[in-house]
């Protein structure tokens, strides 16, 4: 080589790198201000080159990308399924422990059952006592149903008489638990469950109006009819006086029924 082109290419040399060089420099300056003095903002920094960095390309084909992005969609696919079942299978367990829970009380309920029938088996004769004691009882209240007490209510007949009056007979005549008592047929008479016939005596004539206000007294008294007054054909002479009394309900004495009631 002559000494010309010795001469040539180290000045290339020195341009080239002298200018790399000068590059550097004025990148590592601030950018000087301009000639009213403005301050160099960030804009003008990053609109500065930037030298020093290696260039990077992805040379990677679009289908590697996209079968990456497929699998990530996969495993959160896979994730959900997963987590779906196990929810499912801690609800069938939940399920299956409520399960075996009922049907332990449902035996444990069963078992009692049956030992209370068991015990109720052994009172069995009690209860065809008790049955059998109810019976009697609810008959006893059906027959006592229609009795009137006649003690008292011949008492109060009795009181009622006027002066001078004495009772020679009575006849009684009332209903049955399983007949009702025959009513009168007479327009303006009221209903009644028994009749009393008084046969009574005097030595004058009763007043029968006066006898007849006294027997309200009665309990259940309805009315009375005077049915015959005659006078005796013997020497003592005096008066026969045939009366009947009616009664309704209010000569019933309940007893029966009040003590079922207690």
């Amino acid at each position: 080589m002559s000494g010309a082109e010795t001469e040539v290419t180290n000045g290339r040399r020195r341009a080239l790198f002298g200018g790399v060089g000068a590059t550097k420099k004025a990148a590592a300056r601030p950018p000087a201000a301009g000639r009213a003095g403005r301050v160099p903002t960030k804009s003008d920094q990053r609109s500065a080159p930037i030298v020093g960095y290696e260039p990077r390309v992805d040379l990677l084909p679009g289908e590697v990308h996209v079968d990456r992005k497929q699998r990530a969609v996969v495993r959160r696919a896979w994730l959900v399924v997963v987590l779906v079942a196990l929810v499912a299978v801690l609800g069938t367990g939940a399920a299956y422990k409520t399960s075996i829970e009922a049907a332990s009380d449902l035996s444990a309920t069963q078992d009692q059952t049956v030992g209370l029938l068991k015990q109720e088996q052994s009172f069995a004769e009690v209860k065809q006592v008790q049955a059998q004691a109810a019976l009697i009882e609810a008959g006893r209240e059906v027959g006592g149903s229609t009795e009137i007490d006649w003690g008292t209510t011949l008492e109060r007949i009795q009181a009622s008489l006027p002066a001078g009056v004495t009772i020679t007979g009575v006849q009684i005549d009332s209903a049955t638990p399983l007949q009702s008592f025959m009513q009168a047929t007479a327009p303006l008479q009221g209903a009644r469950v028994a009749t009393v016939t008084v046969t009574a005596s005097s030595t004058e004539l009763p007043t029968i109006p006066v006898w007849i206000t006294s027997l309200a007294k009665v309990p259940g008294f309805v009315d009375a009819n005077a049915n015959s007054v005659t006078l005796g054909a013997d020497e003592t002479g005096g008066y026969t006086t045939n009366l009947t009394i009616h009664l309704n309900t209010d000569a019933y004495d309940g007893k029966y029924a009040a003590k079922k009631e207690n």
